[in-house]
């Protein structure tokens, strides 16, 4: 139940969120609006973001520059090559210690990813410290078990000022 003390900490996987927008609709996401949608009439205590930088990639240094702009804490991490080529970056450990060392200071833990390997985070914030736990992501590509793990599910989909069309 949403009401405007609920103290609200947001977590948002960027590099999920970005490729899902980016594959699914050739868009991109409003993070503004996002925040905002999600947020509602509730009392925002924190915002971040995990993202990872590429050199390779074109005007990634306004993209995280607008991100700030939006009020979201940003925690960036270096794309790891590996001799061979293989390539290696998540932040999925760090989304789920910050989600975790955050929770006692929040009513409600908004999980912005569809990535399934989160399920075990939404367990142990539900069932092992009391917390209710929103999980936002676009549907056709969120894990079926972190959707019906969470409390509230939240399509992205279906929030049209959410999603840039290019």
């Amino acid at each position: 139940m949403i009401h405007k003390f609920q103290r609200v900490g947001v977590f948002i996987d960027i590099q999920n969120l970005y490729h899902s927008a980016k594959h699914l609709y050739g868009a991109r996401v409003n993070y503004r609006e996002l925040i905002k949608e999600l947020v509602v009439d509730r009392q925002l205590i924190r915002a971040i973001g995990y993202a990872v930088k590429s050199e390779t990639v074109f005007g990634e240094a306004a993209f995280f520059d607008a991100l700030t702009k939006t009020g979201i804490e940003l925690r960036i991490k270096d794309l790891q090559i590996f001799p061979g080529g293989l390539k290696k970056a998540d932040w999925d450990v760090g989304m789920a210690v910050d989600a975790i060392r955050m929770a006692s200071f929040l009513d409600t833990v908004i999980l912005v990813t569809g990535d399934g390997d989160f399920l075990p985070l939404v367990e142990y914030l539900k069932w092992g410290l009391g917390r209710e736990v929103e999980v936002a992501a676009f549907g056709r590509s969120a894990s079926a078990k972190l959707k019906e793990a969470a409390d509230f599910f939240v399509d992205l989909e279906k929030i049209p000022k959410v999603i840039l069309k290019k």
